[in-house]
């Protein structure tokens, strides 16, 4: 039911959100600084979006599975960086992506892995401090495919913690020490990553925090 009311949210909000981006485009003949608003207006809109429509989407996958494939990693996670870069720049964020070894494939859904890592991205933007960078990282875990983002914000609490070691956050909650924060990007992560049989968890720094996704090598399933 907590969930439920989560949904009936997304889609109240989901028209509204739309309108606001359409009047930030209606704008014309404004100066470079009304512009600059504007352009943040849209961004804020996009994102916000996005979270909604994964909201919607965490219903219908209680109804059909995803459809899985093999598919290269890197491309997601480059696509992920080219959205989110603007945004890492206008909060003068740096972010940088480290692939380790040969490209492997993994099997997952490519619309749930890009909103994993997004989710994941977003969440490290908003907690690495300022002129301080985030760390994205691809790189074979025995029989899986790792993908990591490091952020060098506050220590990730211990509860949070626990959840993410565990697989899953059980449903969106605030995270100390972390403003901002509704736990919303973590929550929709490990809930596409369930979905896709992939595992979640976080290992905390003494200056912040790695989220992961486990993902199956393509290879693995073939065997199975």
């Amino acid at each position: 039911m907590e969930v439920d009311g989560i949904l009936v949210a997304a889609h109240e909000l989901k028209e509204p959100l739309a309108t606001l981006r359409q009047l930030a485009f209606a704008f014309d003949g404004m100066s470079e600084s009304n512009e600059i608003i504007r352009d943040k207006m849209v961004s804020v809109s996009d994102r916000a979006i996005r979270q909604v429509n994964d909201l919607l989407r965490l219903r219908r996958l209680e109804c059909e599975m995803p459809e899985m494939e093999p598919m290269a990693v890197r491309p997601v996670c480059d696509a992920v960086m080219r959205e989110l870069e603007y945004l890492f720049q206008y909060n003068k964020r740096e972010l940088f992506i480290k692939y380790i070894g040969k490209e492997q494939l993994a099997y997952a859904n490519r619309d749930l892995l890009f909103s994993v890592v997004y989710n994941f991205l977003l969440n490290a933007m908003h907690y690495t401090g300022d002129e301080t960078r985030a760390e994205l990282m691809v790189r074979p875990v025995k029989d899986k495919v790792r993908i990591a983002i490091r952020d060098f914000g506050p220590a990730l609490p211990m509860d949070v913690w626990k959840e993410m070691r565990r697989g899953w956050v059980e449903k969106p909650t605030s995270i100390a020490m972390r403003p901002g924060s509704s736990g919303l990007g973590l929550f929709i992560a490990s809930k596409f990553s369930k979905y896709m049989n992939a595992e979640v968890g976080a290992v905390r720094h003494r200056d912040g925090t790695s989220f992961y996704v486990d993902l199956m090598k393509s290879q693995q399933m073939r065997l199975l």
